[in-house]
This record gives C-alpha cells, structure tokens and sequence, in this order.
C-alpha cells in the first residue's frame, strides 16, 4: 500500500512532466510556425517594395527619354533659336508638365511662361507728331511707358525739323521717349570718322575707337558683324592695276540677314556718277523696294518680332536704316571721284564710276562672343591686333570671316545660324 501511494504521486508527477514538456514542443512549434509566417511576410513585403521600386524607376527613365527625344527635336529643327526651346521642353517633361509643347512650335510661344516684350518696340521714337510750332519747330507726344510718358517734346531752334531736306548742312531733330526723354539735334548722315564706320577703300573704326584697313579681295564677300541674332555680310568691289600684289577694294552692298530674313542695300553700277541719280538699290527678301521721296520719306516691314525702318536722310544716295533691337545705319553712296583716282593711283576704268557704300553702324545688344570684321572689337575686353603708329593700320582674318556668297552665313567664325528651312537664300537674290 505504501508502494502504490508513493507510486502515484511518482506517475502523477512523469504525467504532468510529460504534459510540460508536450505543451513545450506545441509552443515551439506554435513559434517555428510564427517565425515561418514572419519570414513569409516579410519576403512577401521585400518582393512588393522591389517591385514598386522598380516600377518608379522604369517610369523615370520613359519620362527621361520622353524629355530629351523633345529637347533634341526642337535643337534640330532650328539649330540657332531652338536649342534653348528645346532644353526648355525637355525640363518640362521631366515634370511632367506641358508634353504637347514641341509638337508645335507656334502653340509652344503662348503656353508655358509669360511672354517677353515684342523686339519691334523702340521706346525713343513711341510718339504721336503734333502740329509744328509757329517758329516752325516739330513737337511730338511720347507715348512710351516711360518718365517721359504724356509729355510733349519740341525740337531745338538750331534743328527745328525732324527730316530736314538739306541733310548734308544741317542738323535734323531727334525726339527720344526713352527714360532720356530729350529732344537733340544730330546729323543724319554716316560719320566716317566715327564709331563703327566703314568707308573708303575699306576703312574701319572699331567699337574700340581704333581705326584700321581690311584687304578683302575683288569679288570677295566678308562678315562684317555675326552674332547670336544676325549677321551683316559685305560684297567688296575692286581692282588690281598693273605691277600691285593686292586689290583696291570698296564695299559695294551690305546684306543685313536676322530671323528668316534678308534686307540688303546696294550701290548700282554706274559709268558716269550724277548726284541727281539715286543709285542705292533696296531688297527686302528678294524683292525691290522703293523708298518714298515726300511725305515721311520712309518704308517700313515688320519682320517676325521686328520692324525695319528705312528713311531717306537726302533726295538721292542717303538712307538710314533700322532694324529695331539690332541695328542702326547711316548709309550713302557715293562714286570715286578723279582727283581721289589719281590722288591713290587707282588706275580705274573710264566707264566704271565704282559706286560705293560708305557706313556707320550703332549696334544694339550684342553678345560679349560677337564676330566680325568689325563686330570682333565690340566685345569687353578686345585689344586690337594693328600695328599702331603707321599710316596704315591692316586688320587681317580674310580666311576667318569670307563667306562664300553675300548671303551666306558661314565662315570659320561665324556665329549666326538660320532656322534649316530657310538656311540659304542662294539663287532666290541675284549676287551683286
């Protein structure tokens, strides 16, 4: 009995040691199976991170693709213009905002950023003319949105007109709505003494002050200013007498090339000069213009964002002419008179007055990288390269700046470049 009663408690206590020990393994194995579950779910959510993860960058890299493919569509199209737009819609994509702007680029100038100023507004000359004073000086009404707005400028006693018919003795008047808002008398005539002139056979003053001659060659065709928005090339005219180992040259038209357009001004070809006979010839695109003599005395384009002005400064041979936010020129034609020809030894032909241009050039917002004969030494920091001290001054850069044609945009370092569909005007304008 008192082995039984021992025995019991014994078994009683292998029983519940066995029961520990099962509910253990349950418990082990209840974890095994937690631990397993967690694993699977956690694999579960690294599959589904990677996943998404993936997705993101497969939908960078097509928004990616999308904004270069636009970016370099637009380069393409217009190498000069539209490199900027293109960059500029390649950024937008990559935001995804604006994808339909390099479809069409008409749409694209309207959407996108506000839009800048129109180039063709000239502050200085926004007026209204008023009737003339009783002493005969011309007023005008500034229109500009300026300081100078609403006030009514008059023109000075010593230069009472605007456009005085003798031009070559007397001042005209100039109104300037600008911030300046003056009313000042100048001559409206080239000054081959000047800045940025170019005259005689030929002879340069630079942006610098510096006066220097170019060679050019007869026939030969030169860029005398290329920048970012236009170029102005020059057809030079010469002759070569007997025992000379250059040309004389005289620059004989000027094509001012900007946007899709081509004005260019040009002396005729005469054998006997009459100062009575206009000789300057006038084409705009191609075309001839004529140049009214009474009233303004002017014809105007607007070309794109920009306006060409072109005003008679006398009855015959003296233009000025502007192309707003580019360009301003005083032009006259003029022939080689003998006392010049034998003074110079220039041994010219009877029959051939050899009409040319002499001009002066006021710029208008050229880049610090401009080129060019003469546009070179509007650039900060230019030091000349002529030999200073002699009678002479000689620019060289023949191979630099010969374009193959007067209009022709390209030479060694040329920076202008028009849009590919309108890339040359060879064989639409006759070659002087």
């Amino acid at each position: 009995m008192l082995v039984m009663s021992i025995q019991t408690p014994l078994n009683t206590f292998k029983h519940l040691k066995n029961k520990s020990k099962g509910v253990e393994r349950k418990q082990k194995k209840a974890q095994t199976c937690i631990s397993i579950s967690t694993k699977m779910a956690s694999r579960k959510w690294t599959i589904l991170v990677a996943f998404f993860i993936l997705l993101i960058a497969m939908e960078a890299a097509i928004v990616n693709a999308q904004g270069k493919g636009n970016g370099n569509g637009n380069g393409d199209y217009g190498k000069g213009n539209d490199k900027g737009n293109g960059k500029d819609n390649g950024k937008q994509d990559d935001k995804g905002k604006n994808k339909d702007k390099s479809k069409d680029k008409n749409k694209d100038k309207g959407k996108g950023e506000e839009k800048p100023p129109k180039k063709n507004y000239d502050e200085s000359s926004d007026y209204e003319k008023l009737s003339p004073l009783p002493s005969g000086q011309e007023r005008g009404f500034c229109k500009a949105k300026t300081a100078c707005q609403f006030k009514t400028l008059v023109c000075p006693a010593e230069c009472n007109q605007r456009k005085p018919k003798k031009n070559k003795q007397q001042k005209g008047c100039f109104l300037d709505c600008s911030s300046k808002c003056e009313a000042t008398c100048k001559y409206r005539k080239a000054n081959c003494d000047g800045y940025g002139s170019l005259c005689y056979d030929p002879r340069f003053v630079g942006g610098d002050g510096v006066m220097f001659y170019f060679h050019g060659a007869k026939g030969g065709n030169f860029a005398i200013v290329s920048d970012h928005d236009f170029q102005i090339n020059a057809h030079f005219i010469g002759t070569r007498p007997q025992g000379r180992t250059r040309d004389y040259t005289w620059v004989q038209a000027l094509a001012v090339m900007f946007d899709s357009h081509t004005l260019d001004i040009a002396a005729r070809r005469v054998s006997q000069w009459d100062d009575k006979v206009d000789t300057l010839i006038v084409k705009w695109d191609g075309k001839l213009v004529s140049i009214p003599t009474d009233g303004e005395a002017e014809w105007r384009a607007n070309g794109d964002d920009r306006e060409v002005i072109i005003e008679r400064t006398d009855d015959t041979n003296s233009l000025r002419v502007t192309v707003s936010g580019l360009v301003e020129m005083d032009i006259r034609a003029r022939p080689i008179g003998e006392k010049e020809n034998k003074v110079h030894n220039y041994q010219l032909p009877s029959d051939d007055a050899f009409a040319h241009l002499e001009t002066q050039f006021r710029f208008k917002n050229l880049s610090d990288s401009v080129e060019g004969i003469l546009g070179q030494t509007y650039r900060p920091n230019y030091v000349s390269t002529v030999k200073k001290g002699v009678a002479m001054p000689m620019m060289g850069g023949e191979d630099k700046y010969e374009t193959r044609t007067l209009y022709s945009t390209t030479c060694k370092l040329c920076r202008f470049e028009r849009p590919t569909e309108i890339a040359s005007t060879e064989g639409l304008i006759a070659q002087y």
